[in-house]
C-alpha cells in the first residue's frame, strides 16, 4: 500500500510498472536513446498541489500537470459532477442537429466570460485541436469572403501551439520540428519572439518593441496584405520559455493586424482560466480584443480532456450568411462531450465560489518576487514570469548570456535534483519552467523556491566537478 493521499489504492510493483511502460507506451516527446535507461516516473495519486509516485513518495507539482491542474487534484466535487453526468448522459452525438445540455450551458457560460463579441464556440478535446480548428476556421472565413488567396499565417519563433499537423507547423520551436516529421512550410511564416532578455546588448525595451512591430508589418507587406490571413500569438509564450512581451506589444500587433485585415488569433490554451488572474488574458491583461481565442487545459483543470475555439460575431455573420447553402464540414465525435462539459461547468463554479482568480492576483506577486531571489546563483541568467507562469534560465556566462551546450540539457540536471527533494519542475534544455496549481499557498511557494535553490546549487556543483562550468 502506498503512503499517499486519502482513497489511494494498492498498486503494482514499481519496477514492473516501469518495465511495462518502457515496453509498450510511446510518450509525447520521448527521447529514444535515453528512455530505455531512465524510464518514466510512475505517478499513482494526486491531492491538491501534490503528486505521489508508485512508491508513495510525495512531490509538490510546480508544473501543475502541464499548465492545467488549476484547482488542484482530488476534488470530490469534480468526481461527483463527472459521475453524475455519466449516469445521466455519458454521450450524445454533436453532429448537425443534435446537442446536449452541458454543452449548451458551457457555451453560454463561455460567451458570458469571453471578451467582446466572442459569442460562438467550437468544442474539441485538446488545445492542439482547438488551434487546428482555428486554422480551418480562418481558411473557411477567407473563402466565404471570396479571398481564396488570403491563406498565409504568421506566427513567432519559439511559439508553441500544439502537436497536431497544422498546430505544430504554426508553432516555432526548433526542437519541436525534428527532420523526421513533415510540416506545412509554404504558407506559414515565423517572426521574432518578443524575448527582451535575448534582444541584444544596448537595446532599450522601447527600441526592441519598435523592431518587433516593424518586423510584423514588413512581413505582412512582403507576403502581401491580400495574402496574409491570420496572426497566431500566445499572450505569454509558454513552452517557448515563459516569454512576457514588452509593454504595448499585443496592442501594437493587434493594430497592425487590424490595419491590414489580418485576423488575430490569441492562443490562450495556457493563459485562460486564471493562470494570469483572469478568465482570459487577452483583454483583461493586455488590452486587446482578438478575433479568435483558443482554450483547453484550465477549462476543466485537467480532470477531463476538453478544448474550445471561441470566435467573433463578425466571423459568424460572414460564414453563416443566409442563402449560400454552406456546410461547416469540421468537428469531432467528442465535440461538446457532455461529461467533459459538465466537468468544465463544475470547474468554473469552483473557481467562482472560491475566488480563485482573486487568489492568483494576490499570490502571483509573491511567487514572482521570491523566484527573483534566485538571481544570485552563478548559473541563473534570467528569472521571468507573470501570474502563475515562471521560468528560470540557466547560462554558462551571465555577462555574455552564453548558453550551456544544448546537448548538456542543464535544465534536466536541475530538475533531477529537484525530483530527489520532492519538487517537480519542467526542464526545457537550459530552462526550468513552472506553472503551479492556482490554489498554491505561501508556504508552498517558499518550498518551491528554497528547494529549487538547493537543486540549482547541487547541479552547479556537479557541473563544476565534471568540467562543464
Amino acid at each position: 500500500m502506498m503512503n499517499g493521499p486519502p482513497n489511494s489504492k494498492p498498486i503494482p510493483d514499481t519496477a514492473r510498472l516501469k518495465a511495462a511502460d518502457c515496453a509498450h507506451v510511446l510518450h509525447p516527446w520521448q527521447l529514444f536513446d535515453i528512455f530505455p535507461e531512465e524510464g518514466a516516473l510512475p505517478i499513482a495519486a494526486g491531492d491538491g498541489a501534490y503528486l505521489f509516485d508508485s512508491d508513495g513518495k510525495r512531490y509538490l507539482d510546480a508544473v501543475g500537470g502541464l499548465w492545467c491542474t488549476n484547482i488542484g487534484l482530488g476534488r470530490e466535487e469534480m468526481a461527483d459532477a463527472i459521475a453524475a453526468q455519466v449516469r445521466t448522459l455519458a454521450y450524445a452525438s454533436p453532429f448537425v442537429d443534435m446537442t446536449n445540455v452541458p454543452a449548451v450551458q458551457l457555451a453560454d457560460k463561455l460567451a458570458q466570460l469571453a471578451p467582446g463579441e466572442l459569442n460562438h464556440v467550437m468544442f474539441c478535446c485538446s488545445g492542439s485541436a482547438a488551434v487546428d480548428s482555428a486554422f480551418r476556421l480562418v481558411q473557411y472565413y477567407q473563402n466565404c469572403r471570396g479571398k481564396r488567396d488570403k491563406k498565409y499565417i504568421i506566427s513567432r519563433h519559439n511559439a508553441y501551439h500544439g502537436s497536431t499537423y497544422a498546430a505544430m507547423s504554426i508553432g516555432g520551436k526548433p526542437g519541436d520540428h525534428p527532420p523526421e516529421f513533415d510540416y506545412i512550410s509554404d504558407r506559414i511564416y515565423h517572426i521574432s519572439a518578443p524575448n527582451f532578455y535575448r534582444a541584444g546588448a544596448g537595446l532599450s525595451e522601447a527600441e526592441f518593441l519598435a523592431e518587433l512591430l516593424g518586423e510584423l508589418e514588413q512581413t505582412i507587406l512582403d507576403i502581401g496584405p491580400d495574402k496574409v490571413a491570420a496572426f497566431f500569438a500566445e499572450p505569454v509564450m509558454g513552452a517557448g520559455g515563459v516569454i512576457v512581451p514588452p509593454a504595448g506589444y499585443h496592442r501594437g500587433t493587434r493594430e497592425i493586424c487590424r490595419q491590414y485585415d489580418v485576423l488575430y488569433v490569441s492562443d490562450e490554451v495556457v493563459t485562460a482560466f486564471g493562470r494570469l488572474g483572469h478568465w482570459f488574458a487577452s483583454q483583461d491583461v493586455f488590452g486587446i480584443q482578438p478575433d479568435i481565442i483558443t482554450v483547453a487545459k484550465g477549462i476543466t483543470s485537467g480532470y477531463i480532456p476538453l478544448g474550445a475555439t471561441l470566435y467573433s460575431e463578425q466571423i459568424h455573420r460572414v460564414i453563416s450568411e443566409p442563402g449560400k447553402g454552406r456546410c461547416f464540414a469540421h468537428g469531432f465525435t467528442y465535440s461538446g462531450h457532455p461529461v467533459a462539459c459538465a466537468a468544465a461547468l463544475k470547474n468554473i463554479d469552483i473557481m467562482e465560489r472560491e475566488h480563485i482568480l482573486e487568489h492568483v492576483r494576490e499570490m502571483a506577486p509573491y511567487l514572482q518576487a521570491q523566484l527573483q531571489t534566485l538571481r544570485d546563483l552563478p548559473i541563473v541568467g534570467d528569472v521571468r514570469g507573470m501570474g502563475m507562469m515562471a521560468c528560470v534560465e540557466f547560462v554558462r556566462d551571465k555577462v555574455s548570456r552564453a548558453r550551456f551546450a544544448e546537448e548538456l540539457d542543464v535544465g534536466k540536471w536541475v530538475s533531477n535534483e529537484a525530483d530527489r527533494r520532492g519538487l517537480i519542475v519542467r526542464p526545457i534544455i537550459n530552462l526550468n519552467v513552472m506553472s503551479p496549481p492556482l490554489i498554491i499557498t505561501r508556504d508552498q511557494v517558499d518550498f518551491i523556491v528554497s528547494t529549487l535553490r538547493e537543486s540549482i546549487q547541487a547541479a552547479t556543483a556537479q557541473l563544476i566537478a565534471e568540467g562543464h562550468f
